[in-house]
């Protein structure tokens, strides 16, 4: 290759050639090569046979941010329908440090000495600037991870709440069909993916600690009007007496709030999970809370109001994929951007311009 640099008017100036090509540092690179999906009907049917492998890969496919997939995905899942909605959905959420990692390998554990299987969906926070994660679950989850009965799939929330929520919906019916009869999904801590979390679970348990240095710090009435569920981790060795103190100031605060739809009062109790102290205790709850809404047709009526909320939900987030995946409304929107940041246009008739042009278009 001639670089002009090199000519002789540029006498103080040389480009070296450069180095060459080397050899991979991993002889085996060229040799690693993805598998080919298999056909929906091979999909489905690893699912319902409860092939943890074929699971994995379907559960990819749903988070495959790839076009190409999603109608795939969206096949597999409509297949699968008929064979879900048999599980006890149970959203695990708390304040960072609670111990809910802990607390899930604990439940799982006693759930799968019962006779259940359990599938674990974390997800996991993504950085705002590189946007990765770390994915660690399951190095939390040490005994669980362990054991066969137990599925535990982390999930990256890559900035998009929404998209997240969305994805984890469609694999809970994928768990199902799968054959887990108990579900997990841990938040990533307090804030929107409560939200998110409540509107796919049948019971949303709040993990809380004591003696941190202001325990009604922790007593948020957003947080707490969704729990029907209430547990104080890491009541153990001195810890026990402020434990106690937390647990009897969540109790006074339960009863200001208005009755639950439910017609379920929230229970609040104490626990170790690091020493797998009051797991049953936990556990009965859960049980007496699914026979009480059960009993009185609240869990039926809540799971249709969530496939109807996921409906409009899914509705509008094709409308708003279709609308910025248009390549003439990207090109129109660049050069409203441009005249809104020069100060010749308001961000308003801006943006009416662009819908009154995507809705004629």
């Amino acid at each position: 290759m001639q670089h002009p640099e090199n000519d002789e008017k540029y006498a103080s100036l040389q480009v070296n050639a450069g180095v060459g090509s080397q050899p991979s540092v991993n002889p085996y690179l060229k040799k690693i090569r993805r598998k080919p999906l298999p056909p929906v009907s091979e999909l489905v049917d690893g699912i319902i046979k409860g092939d943890m492998t074929i699971l994995s890969r379907a559960v990819t496919l749903v988070e495959s941010i790839n076009p190409d997939h999603y109608a795939l995905a969206q096949e597999v899942i409509e297949k699968c329908l008929p064979y879900s909605g048999k599980s006890r959905r149970i959203g695990i959420t708390g304040v960072p440090g609670a111990g809910k990692s802990t607390s899930i390998d604990v439940f799982g554990l006693h759930v799968i000495r019962n006779g259940g299987k359990l599938a674990v969906l974390a997800i996991d926070p993504s950085s705002e600037r590189t946007k990765g994660s770390i994915l660690g679950d399951k190095t939390r989850m040490e005994k669980l991870s362990l054991q066969e009965d137990a599925f535990i799939r982390p999930s990256p929330s890559a900035g998009s709440l929404g998209g997240v929520a969305r994805k984890t919906r469609e694999t809970i019916v994928l768990c199902e069909a799968a054959g887990y009869d108990n579900i997990f999904v841990e938040t990533v801590g307090v804030g929107q993916s409560e939200t998110a979390v409540h509107s796919m679970v049948d019971f949303f348990l709040l993990i809380q600690l004591a003696g941190t240095g202001d325990e009604l710090q922790g007593i948020k009435r957003g947080i707490m009007e969704m729990a029907d569920g209430i547990v104080i981790n890491k009541a153990d060795g001195d810890n026990i007496a402020r434990a106690q103190l937390a647990q009897a100031q969540f109790k006074s605060a339960l009863h200001l709030f208005p009755p639950t739809d439910s017609g379920w009062q929230p229970e609040v109790l104490t626990y170790s999970g690091y020493y797998e102290l009051g797991i049953p205790e936990v556990w009965n709850m859960i049980d007496r809370y699914f026979d009480f809404v059960k009993a009185n047709g609240y869990f039926e009526r809540k799971r249709n109001q969530q496939a109807r909320y996921w409906m409009y939900e899914t509705i509008d987030n094709r409308l708003r994929q279709h609308f910025y995946d248009d390549p003439d409304i990207a090109a129109m929107l660049a050069e409203r951007e441009r005249l809104v940041l020069s100060n010749r246009l308001s961000s308003f008739i801006a943006a009416r311009d662009v819908l009154d042009f995507y809705f004629k278009h």
